[in-house]
């Protein structure tokens, strides 16, 4: 009845060999799954032909994804929690740093097999098992979407207010204004009208955005430092916490927040790496556009900032506000089409592709990705994105932070599994056939799923909110693990991994029953 992961790498003839060029892996014909439990067109190795994005490419579509207005307002975020601007950078990139290192550790095998991420979590979970990583990564998508699309959705409310008036004062609907809804409605159509398209529409609308966004930020920046004649006062603003004993305890949970915000893609970049030409494209790319980005964008959300200190006597951190603020028409397009192709750069490629294929992971013969995009698009709307942004404390400290320990346990089972115990060698076809190595107990692989819960406990286990500041009891749900929620990514993906490879090389191999 059941198969365990071998403990070593299996010997060279352990593992039929599927066709292969350059390092890279595809299914040769003879080898094509045709069980519709597990195998869709969306879900079946991308042939070597079609792996054709380049540093470029990757590069592009992170600087596409970086560039929104969640990113730009995570240094708000954390002034508002007491820090200067310089420890609110030093945060950001430190986080980008680190989250980098698990990009690239689980994007190795896009390029190498082709493969989506439900697929790749199948030699983990096994292939019914990968299900349970897959819908968490699709949930927490979902709610991302939701996220975005609310914002953008505003962005547009508040652009289009200033430029034709009357819109805030329309009647309103379930509190808000009916037109900031149908803003919301129209943002959300054009979103899963472009992924509905596919990835190559995807691939060709991250390459022209990424720059025009970029270029929007810097025209916004000389904008403010022409009006402010310089930058002001907020540059010299000091800490509220100093670097002394009042300031770790905000920096650390605080920094998991950051790894949080994009934990999820260091889950799910194969389904991008997937489309790689080789892994100097993913390597270079990722590196040149994550960590350098990120914290440029902070640096500039800043100077902005500080610029609008100057000249309206307010720091106005909200990108939208502040373009609000200017009476020239053509400042107020351009700062609109910015808004819109800054959200829906990061939000189809962040926030629908990977539920999209999570989706059609759980069932294949019925969901397709396009099928699986309309069903995120369908989830972002009934969470209630709104509610999730309402305080910096509501959003960093428990969304990011519940998000990150649940994401950083699945990425180190991930790792554990691809690099330590298999050093990057899987059976193509096995990852597809019920009955073969990555079928486990009825599809199901309960070391992985022991490793996921016992780091997901210590992770999130301790999740606490100060009275009044979020949903969880201040002693935290499981008292004696609050002091570890503040580092919850790093301890999910650190327990998880170790527990995983233990429970592994203490397994023996034995003869496989399929269920």
């Amino acid at each position: 009845m059941t198969a365990t992961v071998p403990p070593t790498p299996p010997p060279p003839d352990a593992i039929p060999a599927p066709a292969a060029t350059s390092g890279r892996v595809e299914l040769a014909p003879g080898q094509l799954p045709d069980d519709p439990r597990f195998a869709n067109d969306d879900l079946l190795p991308v042939p070597v032909e079609r792996r054709t994005w380049t540093t470029y490419n990757f590069a592009a579509l992170w600087i596409g994804m970086a560039h929104n207005i969640p990113s730009w307002l995570l240094a708000s975020g954390l002034v508002a929690l007491g820090m200067d601007w310089k420890q609110a950078v030093f945060t950001i990139a430190l986080a980008n740093v680190i989250v980098l290192a698990p990009m690239l550790l689980t994007g190795h095998a896009g390029p190498k097999y082709g493969i989506p991420f439900p697929v790749l979590a199948r030699a983990s979970f096994g292939l019914r098992g990968a299900n349970l990583p897959a819908l968490i990564r699709a949930a927490v998508a979902c709610a991302w979407f939701g996220i975005q699309t609310w914002i953008g959705g505003v962005g547009i409310f508040t652009l289009l207010g200033k430029i034709f008036g009357g819109w805030a004062g329309a009647a309103e609907v379930g509190g808000q204004p009916w037109t900031l809804w149908l803003c919301f409605v129209l943002f959300w159509a054009l979103e899963l009208a472009i992924i509905y398209r596919g990835m190559d529409t995807l691939r060709s609308f991250e390459n022209w955005a990424a720059p025009f966004v970029l270029v929007g930020a810097v025209v916004l920046l000389i904008w403010v430092a022409a009006k402010a004649g310089g930058f002001g006062p907020l540059l010299d603003q000091p800490s509220a916490l100093g670097w002394g004993a009042d300031f770790w305890p905000v920096f650390f949970p605080s920094l998991m927040g950051m790894i949080a915000f994009w934990s999820t893609l260091s889950l799910n970049i194969p389904d991008f790496t997937r489309f790689g030409a080789g892994q100097r494209a993913q390597i270079w790319g990722q590196s040149l556009g994550l960590p350098t980005t990120m914290t440029f964008f902070a640096l500039l959300s800043v100077f902005v900032t500080s610029g609008s200190q100057a000249v309206y006597g307010v720091a106005l951190w909200d990108p939208v506000q502040l373009v609000a603020r200017t009476d020239n028409v053509f400042g107020l397009v351009f700062g609109l089409v910015t808004v819109l192709i800054a959200t829906v750069s990061v939000n189809i490629a962040a926030n629908v592709v990977s539920p999209a294929y999570d989706l059609a992971n759980l069932a294949p013969k019925l969901i397709s990705f396009r099928t699986g995009a309309l069903i995120t698009g369908v989830i972002g709307v009934v969470i209630m994105p709104w509610k999730l942004t309402e305080t910096p404390e509501l959003y960093i400290f428990t969304w990011l932070g519940l998000v990150g320990g649940l994401l950083g346990t699945v990425a180190g089972i991930l790792i554990a599994d691809y690099w330590i115990v298999r050093r990057t060698v899987l059976d193509l076809p096995d990852l597809y056939r019920p009955g073969g190595r990555y079928w486990y107990r009825s599809g199901w692989n309960w070391r992985a799923v022991v490793a996921f819960v016992v780091g997901g406990v210590l992770a999130v286990g301790g999740s606490h909110s100060a009275p009044g500041k979020g949903p969880f009891p201040a002693d935290g749900l499981i008292p004696f693990l609050k002091p570890l929620a503040d580092y919850g990514w790093a301890v999910g993906l650190a327990s998880s991994l170790l527990l995983y490879v233990a429970l592994t090389r203490r397994s023996t191999t034995r003869p496989v029953t399929p269920v």
